[in-house]
């Protein structure tokens, strides 16, 4: 027999009492208020969370890596110097010259470490007005990837944020899930909300880690305190998270392009490495954004506090290499807009021109097949990178006769009569590293062909090492455009 006594909740018409709806419904505002307040002190109380693993954690193992001092360890790791405008024999010169310059010196700091580091790393300005869609995201990783979030200690004390998606137990089509891609975020980029989705959503096991001064991240950001993150990153991965070298993929987005190719300089023992949006140096791009008066001081800056070097990294490691061009990027583009006077663009579009990926692409090729690299085929390479799209594409490779089994055929009669002389393997067992080119670079491939078969082969290669994304730099990479490089 059904009770007469009415609900609590309900009154005697059978609808909702008003004034307990009212103070349920508050009750739940001061819930969801209380939640995002602790979930942001969470945040931020990250700093006071014990560290999971240190840089010289793998000192103490036999895995080759050399045990350091406290002075080397508080120097950072190495980085590639600039090379000098001038030198002194005489080092009285010298030390008058230094006496000279030092007010220079103090300007050019000062100016570096204020205005400069704002310009370069604006995401360390805004953790706290990114704070709600940086919970957010983090809470998506966590909750829908099972995340592993892990506080990282560098070399040079900073304590850096890191966030592992592993995808091991389900590695899905190709096994993608056995590999790890390592991303390194742009200048105002984060692992909450920045270029993991890509990798994570193709099916890869992913790890994700902020610059210093970035969110949950410790320090100043700058090329040093980076690629110090970026060691202690790669040994975690290593060595905690047991992944093999040949198994990890360094992804680098926009200005993650630096840490991205100082990663595979320094370990060249990973994978592969994929660069996305990226540029060949930061002087360029740096003396277009600021006025000309001020072009020697900018240099200095650039060459002194901010030396983004990624050619010159890049061209270390003997790996396979992937760079994404955006053809719609105005960020890393030297002229970004087309003038009237240029024939083959619309005025008022992108002039992909000045890509600085482009410049990139070129340095790369350069230095791995010099001998196919001739002007000749500098040029037929450079009206490729005209190509905005496919059909393009397409054309410019049907008016150099482009046969791609025939590049191929070059190529490997190539390996095949350099590995019968006897010419050392890059690797000792090459089993251990299938995917990788089994020659140093670089190549004397190409000597003898002549110039208009080695135009076909240096479009071909540079078909091989970037791919053309349609979108601004900013724009999300898709899932299905994020792939690991060609190899041979």
């Amino acid at each position: 027999m059904p009770s007469l006594t009415p609900s609590l909740s309900q009154s005697h018409c059978g609808s909702p009492c008003p004034l307990l709806l009212m103070c349920v419904n508050c009750f739940e505002k001061a819930l969801g208020q209380m939640l995002k307040t602790l979930r942001a002190d969470d945040y931020n109380d990250f700093r006071s969370c014990p560290v999971d693993f240190r840089w010289d954690e793998v000192s103490t193992q036999s895995n080759g890596y050399p045990a350091v001092s406290d002075d080397e360890a508080a120097a950072g790791v190495l980085l590639m110097q600039a090379t000098p405008q001038g030198s002194h024999n005489d080092s009285q010169t010298h030390f008058l010259n230094h006496i000279r310059d030092l007010p220079h010196q103090l300007v050019s700091y000062a100016l570096a470490h204020s205005l400069g580091r704002r310009l370069v790393y604006p995401g360390s300005l805004r953790t706290k007005e990114l704070l709600p869609i940086l919970l957010k995201g983090q809470a998506l990783l966590l909750d829908n990837y099972k995340g592993q979030r892990a506080k990282l200690k560098a070399c040079d004390g900073n304590e850096i944020d890191t966030m592992f998606l592993d995808q091991r137990r389900q590695p899905g089509s190709q096994d993608r899930g056995l590999r790890l891609v390592i991303c390194c975020e742009g200048n105002s980029g984060f692992y909450e909300m920045g270029c993991l989705a890509a990798p994570l959503k193709a099916g890869y096991s992913v790890l994700g880690w902020n610059h210093p001064g970035f969110a949950g991240s410790s320090g100043d950001p700058s090329p040093q305190n980076d690629a110090n993150a970026m060691d202690v990153v790669v040994k975690y991965a290593l060595h905690r998270l047991n992944f093999l070298p040949e198994h990890v993929v360094i992804y680098g987005w926009s200005i993650g392009t630096f840490t991205a190719t100082w990663a595979t300089m320094t370990y060249p023992q990973l994978g592969a490495l994929v660069l996305d949006a990226p540029f060949d140096d930061l002087m360029p791009l740096a003396l277009k954004k600021l006025p000309t008066f001020c072009k020697g001081l900018v240099q200095r800056i650039v060459r002194e506090h901010f030396n983004l070097n990624v050619a010159e990294q890049l061209c270390c490691y003997q790996g396979p290499v992937l760079l994404i061009r955006r053809t719609l990027d105005k960020v890393v583009n030297t002229k970004a807009v087309s003038s009237e006077n240029n024939d083959n663009q619309t005025p008022g579009t992108i002039n992909l021109e000045g890509n600085r990926g482009n410049y990139l692409l070129l340095k790369l090729l350069k230095y791995r097949y010099p001998r196919v690299m001739t002007d000749e085929t500098v040029a037929a390479v450079k009206h490729w990178l005209q190509a905005a799209n496919p059909e393009q594409e397409a054309a410019i490779c049907q008016k150099y006769c482009v046969d791609g089994k025939w590049c191929l055929t070059i190529l490997q009669n190539y390996m095949s009569k350099i590995c019968k002389s006897g010419k050392k393997l890059r690797w000792k067992d090459q089993s251990t590293f299938p995917n990788h080119h089994s020659l140093d670079f670089p190549w004397s491939v190409g000597e003898d062909l002549p110039p208009v078969q080695q135009k076909r082969l240096g479009i071909f290669l540079a078909q091989k090492y970037m791919k053309n994304f349609e979108a601004t730099h900013c724009h999300p990479l898709h899932p299905e455009d994020f792939q690991l490089p060609w190899t041979l």
